[in-house]
């Protein structure tokens, strides 16, 4: 790794600092969830002071690039790719990438469908849909934000649910089969601030999906807030070139 800063610069040492560390980190020296180097190590290994070493820290736990740890040190934040062209749930995918997903459930329970849920489940009005909305984490730490709504005759007894909403309907037989999604990004209210630990009207990547089972109706409607500074959004490309 590159350790050689230039005192004569007129870009102040942390800001310089700040970039061989951001380098180091994209080119993974250190993995995800891995402590970084003591504080006096690293401030030997780059010839700056401590204190210059934890302006360039700051800035990069900022951007939500590592933790700091009172006590413990500093780590490499977690950053995940979800490929769009796999239909998972969260539990699955977290599993498959060797992270251990929690759930603290906000709401779960038999409603009457709002207007956007009747539009898009393709209801009667006054109908009931089966909420389920909770905060999604992985090794602890909160991911995002998920309230989903399916048809109260797919799943009448939500409180059944208890981790994997995708199990748990592919036991009843209702495992979806296709989705689309809609992506973009949202300021984060005073609610997903709070529940995801970050500052209101940071930007977050709000998702809709749409699930069907194979007779074509739809299964779920789910809308929710990922942590952009956590989560990467994939999709693969190919040519249709001959």
């Amino acid at each position: 790794m590159e350790t050689k800063l230039d005192p004569h610069s007129a870009t102040p040492l942390y800001l310089q600092l700040e970039a061989l560390l951001r380098e180091a980190l994209a080119s993974n020296t250190w993995k995800a969830g891995e402590a970084l180097p003591p504080e006096r190590a690293l401030a030997e290994q780059f010839g700056v002071s401590r204190l210059t070493l934890r302006k360039a820290l700051e800035r990069l736990e900022a951007q939500g690039l590592v933790q700091r740890r009172q006590g413990s040190g500093t780590y490499v934040a977690p950053r995940l790719e979800q490929p769009l062209s796999t239909l998972t749930g969260f539990s699955e995918d977290m599993r498959a990438r060797g992270l251990e997903p929690t759930a603290r459930w906000l709401k779960r329970g038999l409603f009457t469908a709002s207007p956007e849920e009747v539009l898009a489940l393709s209801l009667s009005p006054g109908e009931k849909v089966a909420r389920l909305e909770r905060v999604r984490s992985a090794q602890g730490e909160p991911m995002a934000v998920e309230r989903a709504a399916l048809p109260a005759h797919l799943l009448p007894h939500p409180e059944q649910v208890k981790e994997s909403l995708y199990a748990y309907l592919e036991s009843k037989g209702l495992r979806p089969v296709r989705a689309l999604q809609r992506l973009r990004s949202v300021a984060a209210s005073r609610q997903e601030a709070e529940l995801l630990g970050l500052r209101v009207g940071e930007p977050v990547l709000y998702i809709e999906r749409l699930s069907y089972l194979a007779d074509g109706s739809v299964l779920e409607f789910t809308r929710s807030h990922y942590r952009g500074d956590r989560y990467d959004f994939v999709a693969e490309l190919r040519s249709n070139a001959g």
